[in-house]
């Protein structure tokens, strides 16, 4: 059978040629990167297709974008088969080998179609991961508690200086932007609860609504979430900072415990600071509160002292200050784990960070909810 010629292409020195005659197809010439602009790729690839043979013996010249092409042409072969490339020099051969090693993998085929199984079983992957994480968390504390216990039994082991630093960052340095969100939260409620309670002639309640409120839930909730928000993440972040440094890998070869020197000082500075941040959330809760009533309801400081003193129950004080050493232990426990847990690059930081913040804050409120139903049940 007679050879077809199928393009040629010119070139600054030269050019290309394709020949077919059914099962061979030769190419003569230069095939490199400046011949492209000129070649019907397309009807070349459809006499490709029916080829099993690629001969390239007379190919006097070939870059690396030829060498591409001829690649590209042997597997468009319609017989499922590549098709075969002959005549290569040793030089071609190199090149050829070269570009087919670093060809990027081809495309997956369509996904195939989700079934119900296939629901129920990534829930069941995410359920078993979730528990596998509860269990090292839960093994987490158990590290941090017997840390705490040796220091019980060796006071001069509790490093006081990292201790008093840390619960000047979790405690002093939050002081302002808790007492301005408490401060809100008062004026919030106040305002709300006096636009309903004046329907009714009760405008005097409000100073139980605002009490029990921020006394019982909102103060120390909202604390315990603008603490998860800036000292957890912040925990995470400093600890692994050191993970990705290795320092933790050097404390540990010169025998020194991790978890006692990062993780102990900074829960306790959480445990001792957040019943203070509490504290102060509820005092300028109570302050915005009642500046918003005598503004809105004409309810005077006086009156609302004496509302405050007479109708609440110094119990609604105590629930909140319960919870406080719970939630600072939620949120230290969390934000140093998340902290080991991260590693020697950056992303897994900020993925870890986030995750942090996000799972000590879900916790606070899912411990909150317990606590609100356990005091129900006694009846506090």
């Amino acid at each position: 059978m007679s050879a077809t010629r199928l393009q040629t292409a010119p070139d600054m020195s030269g050019q290309v040629r394709f020949d077919s005659d059914g099962e061979r197809l030769s190419v003569q010439g230069r095939l490199t990167i400046d011949s492209f602009e000129h070649l019907d790729r397309d009807l070349i690839a459809q006499q490709a297709s029916r080829a099993e043979v690629v001969d390239i013996a007379q190919l006097s010249h070939m870059d690396t974008a030829g060498a591409w092409f001829l690649l590209d042409l042997a597997g468009r072969t319609s017989a499922g088969a590549a098709s075969v490339i002959t005549g290569a020099s040793d030089a071609q051969t190199l090149l050829i080998e070269a570009v087919r090693t670093n060809l990027p993998p081809k495309a997956a085929g369509a996904k195939p179609a989700v079934r119900l199984v296939d629901h129920f079983e990534t829930l069941g992957r995410r359920v078993a991961l979730a528990g596998s994480h509860a269990l090292e968390m839960l093994s987490f504390l158990g590290q941090v508690i017997a840390a705490m216990a040796r220091v019980i039994r060796h006071p001069r082991a509790l490093r006081l200086t990292s201790v008093v630093h840390h619960c000047q960052q979790v405690g002093l340095q939050a002081v302002p932007i808790v007492a301005l969100m408490a401060f809100l939260i008062g004026v919030v409620l106040a305002f709300q609860g006096s636009a309903q309670l004046r329907q009714f002639g009760a405008e005097v309640f409000v100073v139980d609504l605002i009490a029990i409120s921020i006394l019982r839930e909102l103060g120390i909730l909202l604390t315990a979430i603008i603490v998860a928000g800036r000292s957890g993440s912040a925990f995470t972040a400093a600890i692994g900072s050191m993970k990705m440094r290795e320092e933790i890998d050097a404390m540990r070869t010169l025998g020194l415990d991790p978890v006692a020197i990062l993780v102990v000082p900074r829960v306790l500075a959480l445990v001792l600071m957040l019943p203070a941040l509490g504290l102060i959330a509820n005092v300028s809760g109570l302050f915005g509160g009642a500046l918003m009533s005598w503004i809105e309801l004409d309810v005077s400081p006086a009156v609302f002292q004496a509302r405050l003193v007479s109708n609440t129950d110094v119990w609604h004080f105590n629930v909140g200050m319960i919870k406080a050493p719970v939630f600072a232990l939620i949120i230290g426990i969390i934000g140093c784990y998340q902290g080991m847990k991260v590693g020697g690059d950056a992303e897994s930081l900020g993925r870890q960070t986030s995750a942090s913040v996000v799972m000590a804050i879900f916790m606070v409120i899912v411990a909150d909810a317990l606590f609100s139903i356990f005091f129900a049940i006694v009846g506090v």
